[in-house]
C-alpha cells in the first residue's frame, strides 16, 4: 500500500541526478528519497535508444521493488527516448526532467535565443527542441551535443584546465546568440562556473533540478501524496559501482554526509539488487 510516508524514487545513469536530489531537499524537506545512480553503465547518453529504454524500464523496476510512490527520471537522456516505457512499467506516477526545464527556459527566454547543451543522445532526440516549440512557437533554438562533459563532471574535474578548453571549445557557436543555456543533461550543473565562464556574460543557465523538484512537488500535492509526517527524512543512495568514488563526490555536492550508500548488482536478466 502506497502512503504519503513512502519514498521518492529518483534514478539517473550515474551523479548527475544529484542536481534534481540537492532541489528535491531543498523544495521538499519531509521527503524521504532513494536514489539510484547506474554508475556501472554511465553515460547513457553515448548509446542506443534500444539500450538506453532496456535501462530505463530496469532502473524503474528497480525503484519499485523499493515501494516508492512517484518516479523522478533525472537524466535527461532517458526522459528523452525512454518517459514511455518508463510510464508503461511504472504502477506510481513519473515525472521527466524535459518538459520541465523546457517551459522553465521558455520564460526566462529574451530576444536572442534558447540555447540547449546536453548528451548525444538528447540532442539527436531533439526533445528539448520540440518540447520548446509546443512552447514557444517563435523561439530561436541552438543546440549543441557536448559528450565530454559527462565524464569530466564524473571524474571530479569541475576546475580543471583541460575542462575549460573542451567548454571553450563546445560552446564558442553560442557567442552573441542566446540569452537563454538549457543545461539539457543533469551532470552539467556540476560544471556550471566553467560553462558560465566559456559562454560568457549575460547567458542565464537553467539547469532541470529546480524545475523538475517543482513539477515533482506539484504532482505530489495533486495526488494527495505529500509526506506531512515531521519525522526526519530518509535518504538512501543506491549505485552500480564505484561506491566510494560516489559518496564523496555526493557528500560534497550535497553539502551533507551520506548515511546510507550502497552497491547493487546488475544481473544478466537486467535484474537489479
Amino acid at each position: 500500500m502506497i502512503s504519503p510516508a513512502n519514498p521518492i524514487g529518483v534514478f539517473d545513469s550515474g551523479i548527475g541526478g544529484l542536481t534534481v536530489v540537492r532541489q528535491l531537499m531543498a523544495l521538499l524537506p519531509n521527503e524521504n528519497i532513494v536514489y539510484f545512480g547506474d554508475t556501472a553503465r554511465v553515460p547513457y547518453g553515448n548509446k542506443s535508444a534500444e539500450v538506453i529504454r532496456e535501462y530505463a524500464v530496469q532502473d524503474t523496476r528497480f525503484l519499485l521493488s523499493k515501494g516508492v510512490k512517484l518516479i523522478v527520471v533525472a537524466c535527461n537522456t532517458a526522459s528523452a527516448l525512454a518517459m514511455d516505457v518508463v510510464m508503461a512499467h511504472s504502477t506510481v506516477p513519473s515525472v521527466g526532467v524535459i518538459e520541465p526545464t523546457a517551459r522553465e527556459a521558455a520564460s526566462r527566454a529574451g530576444a536572442r535565443g534558447i540555447g540547449v547543451i546536453g548528451t548525444l543522445s538528447t540532442i539527436n532526440s531533439s526533445a528539448y527542441s520540440t518540447a520548446l516549440h509546443d512552447i514557444a512557437p517563435g523561439a530561436r533554438i541552438l543546440s549543441q551535443a557536448c559528450p565530454l562533459f559527462v565524464p569530466l563532471a564524473e571524474e571530479g574535474m569541475f576546475e580543471h584546465k583541460a575542462t575549460d578548453l573542451i567548454a571553450k571549445e563546445y560552446l564558442s557557436g553560442f557567442s552573441g546568440k542566446v540569452d537563454v543555456m538549457i543545461l539539457g543533461c543533469t551532470h552539467y550543473p556540476l560544471l556550471r562556473d566553467v560553462i558560465s565562464r566559456a559562454l560568457g556574460g549575460g547567458v542565464e543557465l537553467v539547469d532541470a533540478g529546480e524545475a523538475t523538484a517543482k513539477s515533482a512537488r506539484d504532482l505530489l500535492k495533486s495526488a494527495n501524496m505529500l509526506n506531512q509526517q515531521g519525522a526526519r527524512p530518509r535518504y538512501e543512495f543506491y549505485v552500480s559501482d564505484f561506491p566510494q568514488k560516489f559518496n564523496e563526490i555526493a557528500e560534497r555536492f550535497l553539502g551533507r554526509k551520506l548515511e546510507f550508500v550502497r552497491k547493487v548488482q546488475i544481473y544478466s536478466d537486467g535484474d537489479i539488487r
